[in-house]
């Protein structure tokens, strides 16, 4: 009967203790660990993301060019809606949506979680947010979230300015700052420095009740943060004369692309056909995309970046420079023209008819395609072979930014194409010479530039062997731009040669057999050089490269315009309104000008 009742009591005592500790635990739950306060409450609880303000973009002279307005988007909890009845046709005709896209909507944001928010629509506008919040607290599981959305105020720069998209699978994988439905810079500036303009996110907690209605800070906002702005970017681009470049590009397809030779800073990128850079933001962004898309000119297609094309006659500046480095010949030398360079008994590269003999500076003038294939063929013959020939030529042409990335600050954009010796060797089975590729010596054949590497090579010539690399931002609030940007970069070229050259570049213009005597402007001593480059699809494409003034230059331009034929037809008026727009903001030249603004080479629809 002891051992009974001793056991009894081990056994009390047992209970005791287990229900002791239940009690510390349970204590310690609901009163002293904050956690489990969190855990009870998630479900009256929101977590409110707070988008930061995108950073906003200027012209070079401080004139706005991206801008911000407030927008909302609903979001939805699928979680919340379970066992929840709504009313949902109405909610459709307050979204102005039908029961299948609603149906759609839902499906792809419980696939995606049910336990997380993600965008049910995007981008409403105040108006629309204004009504549907006052009829939101009839629809569990459902709420608006503020953020802001794109304007641009001056409808031009789209291809410089770039668009927003949503993000990827893989970006918010990638990037933990990113979720579902948040926007990132796709092209342009918004996706080159898409680090610097999204800003920080903030965070809200919010009480909500049974009705979806918001009740307040949770703990007095103890636990929010606030979010921060992104920062706001001059870019280099000087936005008067990008509209300018614009409307002359109207109804043509081709590019331009304007740089400052003393500072690498972008003044104009035009690539037409471009769009309103509006069509891209709000909710009808998705279909404005498709359309653009689908266009048969390729709006979306940044020319000025991307397009690649055979340079023509303006690459014989290249060739020429590099002939006088190598001690080939000096500028005295003459070549005469019979009508053509014949080579390989019966193979000929023909020239248009005009004086002769030519020296570097007349060739220059009137384009002889007879001088630069000699002196191409006498170049290689200097070397012990083909391939050692072609290699150096090749570097010298790298360091002009030719076949390689100029490493600019857009993400997107070509090296364009230069090929190797190597390719050369395959191609011919290692029998090749000068004559074989002697299409190169007029900026024919395989070679491909953009028009930014083409601004660029005038850049160059105007300082006489150097370049800084071309960027488009100036400045960065809180931030400098990248040092790179402001590191001088010398090509091949000893400086004393480049005098000739320029010679040439300036009789193009004011030369009795000039090719663009008509495009020269009064008071201002325009450097330029026409080209025609061959098109086996149609018409040739016009080019027309150029830099003014000839002392301290403060342009560099090259304008290709594809199907345009001559390049003192349609480029190299376009270039030299250009250069007189930015350099005395006037045009002295009216009917030129109307010419260009009223000529249709293409249809934009």
């Amino acid at each position: 009967m002891i051992k009974y009742n001793y056991r009894n009591k081990i056994i009390l005592s047992i209970f005791i203790t287990i229900a002791i500790i239940f009690i510390v635990k349970l204590f310690y739950i609901q009163v002293i660990n904050k956690n489990y306060k969190f855990s009870a409450n998630n479900n009256v609880l929101r977590y409110d993301v707070q988008q930061a303000v995108r950073g906003l973009i200027y012209d070079r002279n401080n004139r706005l060019i991206v801008a911000n307005v407030p927008a909302y988007d609903l979001m939805i909890i699928p979680r919340e809606l379970i066992n929840k009845t709504i009313d949902t046709l109405y909610l459709c005709n307050l979204l102005n949506i039908s029961k299948d896209e609603y149906l759609k909507k839902y499906q792809l944001a419980s696939n995606y979680s049910k336990y997380k928010e993600s965008v049910f629509i995007k981008h409403l506008n105040l108006k629309n947010a204004t009504t549907l919040s006052e009829k939101l607290f009839q629809f569990p599981g459902f709420y608006l979230r503020k953020l802001t959305m794109r304007n641009y105020p001056t409808n031009i720069a789209t291809h410089v300015i770039g668009y927003l998209g949503e993000v990827n699978t893989n970006k918010t994988i990638n990037d933990k700052y990113y979720v579902k439905g948040d926007l990132s810079g796709i092209s342009g500036i918004e996706a080159a420095y898409e680090q610097e303009l999204r800003g920080i996110k903030g965070m809200s907690i919010k009480l909500v009740d049974v009705h979806n209605r918001d009740q307040g800070k949770f703990q007095n906002g103890k636990f929010d943060s606030l979010s921060i702005a992104g920062k706001n970017l001059v870019s280099t681009i000087d936005i008067n004369l990008q509209e300018y470049g614009e409307k002359l590009m109207k109804n043509k397809v081709g590019a331009i692309a304007a740089i400052e030779p003393s500072s690498g800073e972008i003044l104009s990128l035009v690539s037409s056909p471009t769009y309103n850079p509006n069509l891209l933001v709000g909710r009808n962004r998705s279909k404005n995309y498709n359309k653009l898309l689908t266009n048969r000119n390729k709006p979306l297609f940044n020319r000025a970046l991307q397009g690649t094309y055979p340079p023509g006659s303006i690459f014989k500046l290249i060739n020429g420079l590099i002939v006088l480095q190598e001690n080939i010949v000096n500028e005295k030398n003459n070549f005469h023209c019979n009508d053509g360079y014949s080579y390989d008994f019966n193979k000929k590269v023909s020239c248009h008819p005009h004086k002769s003999p030519v020296n570097l500076e007349s060739s220059i003038e009137i384009s002889c395609n007879t001088y630069f294939c000699h002196t191409f063929e006498k170049y290689f013959k200097k070397f012990p072979n083909t391939i050692t020939a072609y290699n150096n030529w090749y570097s010298h042409l790298n360091s002009f930014g030719i076949g390689r990335y100029l490493n600019n600050d857009f993400i997107h954009g070509s090296p364009g194409k230069l090929p190797s010796s190597k390719y050369y060797n395959s191609l011919y089975r290692g029998s090749w010479n000068a004559n074989t590729i002697i299409s190169m010596a007029i900026g024919q054949g395989e070679l491909l530039l953009t028009p930014l590497q083409m601004a660029n090579i005038t850049a160059i010539i105007a300082n006489k062997g150097y370049y800084y690399t071309p960027h488009i931002i100036k400045a960065i609030s809180g931030s400098q731009i990248d040092s790179s940007f402001l590191k001088k970069r010398f090509c091949s070229i000893d400086k004393k040669y480049f005098d000739p050259v320029i010679d040439g570049m300036e009789k193009v213009l004011t030369g009795n057999e000039g090719t663009a005597v008509n495009s020269q402007i009064d008071s201002i001593v325009v450097c330029g050089k026409t080209g025609t480059a061959q098109n086996p699809h149609g018409d040739d494409h016009s080019i027309f490269i150029a830099f003014a003034p000839r002392e301290n230059p403060k342009i560099a331009i090259a304008v290709y315009v594809e199907n345009g034929g001559w390049g003192a037809t349609w480029a190299a008026p376009i270039a030299t309104l250009m250069i007189e727009k930015y350099l005395k903001n006037k045009i002295s030249n009216i009917s030129q000008e109307n010419f260009i603004l009223n000529g249709i080479l293409s249809s934009e629809k």
